[in-house]
């Protein structure tokens, strides 16, 4: 495992800093921000002035992309929905640190739990720490229907609820991985017809964990998102990508449901492990194209529009082309400020549009912010709350 950097080192906050004023640069460059759009001394919304009913929606991109394919100007045009519909109307933090394990799983069970976890990324085995559904199926007394995951089926499955004493099964969130459920609903000759949607992890293509913890099963397909498994598979067969297939169930939650709280992991421009960048570039985009599509189906669902909160944030970067150490775009091996240096986007209600916040932060401090949003504690939490969308 590659050692952790001296987060603290001013080699390392020089060249995060330099990231986020970048990227700051980039977008004002463009013409998508303006120059007194930086946050200074923003006075948070009070809560009580939130609408009733307030419900949040998280999307994480496992994988991450760097600048140079987003941000940078040659990179732009990978991400026109992100940075000309959604920016303007949200809150961007610039400098979003990661200080964790740089595994797909392990660092998105971070982000959900706001304390960094420490286990095998390919184990499969809960967080250590309470996540942010059982924090708020807890102290809110919400139902299990209220909570709700959809990820890639590479581990994922357990990271719905943790073992931590007081919390863990029973109290966490309902787990779609919809790779798995269109394999079980396939008999094994009929699966060629949709190997684009069932390849299961890039980094090991040998790793199939077990199915355990709250994960959805295929026979609360009709009961749960009222789909029969025809109408499942034949709506695959019209999909080019296992995220489509994620967001697709995600919309069904949402019409069926309407979750408060559901989190929604992107992860095909992971593809970039097996080194086709044409594949990555292909991933980034379809990630942005998705973004716009889950603002927009937020908004077209009466349970939604109006009073949900979208966070959109990478789990970590990738490696830059001109460290010997790492890999480039394929790989995050280096641990270094470019591939821990990341961002959030958030929209929605209270939420001040087109500011652009350059402080630094960290990737954990998205679960204490969604518990003081959505009214409950997480005491266990290592993060700080990020007061600016409030």
């Amino acid at each position: 495992m590659t050692p952790l950097p001296q987060f603290d080192s001013d080699s390392f906050r020089m060249v995060s800093r330099r990231v986020a004023l970048n990227r700051r640069d980039f977008l004002r460059a463009a013409g998508l921000i303006g120059a007194s759009a930086p946050l200074l001394g923003f006075q948070p919304l009070r809560a009580a002035a939130l609408p009733r009913g307030h419900k949040v929606v998280v999307v994480t991109f496992g994988g991450g992309a760097r600048d140079e394919e987003t941000f940078a100007p040659d990179g732009q045009e990978n991400i026109p929905h992100l940075i000309q519909t959604l920016l303007p109307q949200a809150a961007f933090y610039s400098r979003v640190v990661n200080q964790g394990i740089l595994g797909h799983y392990v660092a998105t069970a971070s982000l959900a739990t706001g304390a960094y976890e420490t286990f095998d990324n390919f184990a499969a085995t809960p967080p250590a720490n309470p996540t942010v559904f059982e924090y708020y199926r807890k102290a809110l007394h919400r139902p299990a229907t209220d909570a709700w995951v959809v990820a890639p089926s590479n581990g994922f499955n357990r990271i719905g609820e943790s073992d931590a004493h007081g919390f863990g099964p029973g109290l966490g969130a309902g787990v779609i991985l919809p790779k798995h459920l269109l394999a079980a609903a396939m008999p094994q000759h009929q699966q060629t017809a949709f190997t684009h949607l069932l390849r299961d992890n890039y980094e090991d293509p040998y790793y199939t964990p077990d199915l355990r913890g709250g994960e959805f099963e295929l026979s609360q397909l009709d009961t749960i998102l009222k789909l029969s498994v025809r109408e499942f598979t034949q709506h695959a067969l019209s999909l080019s990508s296992a995220d489509e297939l994620s967001v697709y169930v995600a919309h069904q939650l949402m019409r069926q449901l309407a979750p408060s709280l559901l989190w929604i992991t992107l992860h095909d421009m992971d593809v970039a492990h097996s080194g086709a960048f044409s594949l990555y570039v292909e991933g980034i985009r379809r990630s942005d194209r998705l973004c716009a599509e889950i603002w927009q189906m937020i908004q077209s669902e009466p349970e939604y529009a109006g009073k949900t909160t979208l966070f959109i944030l990478p789990d970590f970067g990738r490696d830059s082309d001109f460290d010997s150490g790492g890999n480039g775009f394929q790989h995050h091996r280096t641990g270094d400020a470019l591939s821990r240096t990341t961002w959030i986007m958030a929209l929605g209600p209270g939420v001040r549009q087109g500011a652009m916040i350059d402080r630094p932060v960290q990737s954990i401090d998205l679960v204490p912010t969604l518990g003081t949003l959505m009214g409950f504690d997480t005491p266990r939490c290592h993060g700080r709350v990020l007061t600016e969308v409030l």
